[in-house]
């Protein structure tokens, strides 16, 4: 079985095709998949195919990237991730890509977000963009290593890989790992130890190769675990064998299907 770490299935592109993609899910033996909130407006759909389906879980969060939403408090979260739907606080971290400015209230919600996932136990869902330093750093200063979690969507050195690695989290890796200019990261992926490796889409984004450029959807995490399988040189089912094991012990309140 392979599990999608991370996808948006409540995105219009997905959402629309909400039962061809959850069939092409278990055509691809993709027994599991964790749908990421971006903002609390949005939060209810996301929650709301958690609900429906046994196979999918939810996470409740902000995204960095999101300005002019509503805006998170310690309190807000809790009181959303009391839901047993619900497994992880994010996604949330530092973008400066588009906020050249780095701006405070990106700390600031990061800051909230970690100290929620401290408070309720769950994980942390983090995304980092153009801000390794500062993600680093927050995280050092907010104790996010009591809650743990994943680096998702992976594009950064190996040193900053191996700071979040000491911090305790994972390091979870996209369909960019299949791309062949990504020779950076494929070289990362061979070095992150098996016990902390997750496997995702980002689903609608960053569809892999072969369907480079295509609507990405959860049953392609498949050919995620077939490149980071060649890089290093291991069976496929090793592969999928210990990605889904990791998910299943760092997200602990998700029941494993039998």
């Amino acid at each position: 079985m392979f599990v999608d770490s991370h996808c948006h299935i409540d995105f219009p592109d997905l959402a629309a095709r909400e039962d061809e993609v959850l069939a092409n899910m278990a055509a691809n033996r993709v027994g599991t998949a964790l749908c990421i909130s971006v903002t609390l407006e949005a939060f209810p759909r996301v929650l709301g195919l958690a609900e429906r389906h046994a196979q999918l879980w939810a996470s409740v969060g902000v995204h960095p990237d999101n300005d002019g939403c509503e805006e998170p408090d310690v309190a807000r979260l809790l009181a959303l991730a009391d839901h047993p739907k619900v497994v992880a606080i994010g996604e949330t971290g530092l973008d400066y890509y588009w906020q050249k400015d780095e701006p405070e209230w990106q700390r600031e919600r990061f800051r909230t977000h970690i100290r929620a996932a401290r408070h309720c136990g769950k994980p942390l869902i983090i995304h980092t963009r153009s801000a390794a330093e500062d993600t680093l750093r927050l995280m050092r200063d907010e104790g996010a290593g009591e809650a743990g979690g994943v680096m998702h969507c992976f594009t950064e050195s190996w040193e900053v890989a191996e700071a979040a690695l000491e911090l305790g989290f994972h390091i979870s890796f996209s369909g960019i790992v299949t791309f062949r200019n990504a020779k950076a990261l494929k070289e990362v992926a061979c070095r992150v130890p098996l016990e902390r490796l997750l496997i995702e889409t980002d689903a609608p984004y960053l569809a892999p190769v072969p369907h480079r450029g295509k609507i990405n959807e959860p049953a392609w995490v498949v050919h995620v675990a077939e490149e980071i399988a060649r890089l290093r040189d291991e069976p496929l089912e090793h592969i999928a064998r210990a990605t889904t094991d990791n998910f299943f012990r760092l997200f602990r309140h998700v029941t494993r299907p039998a």
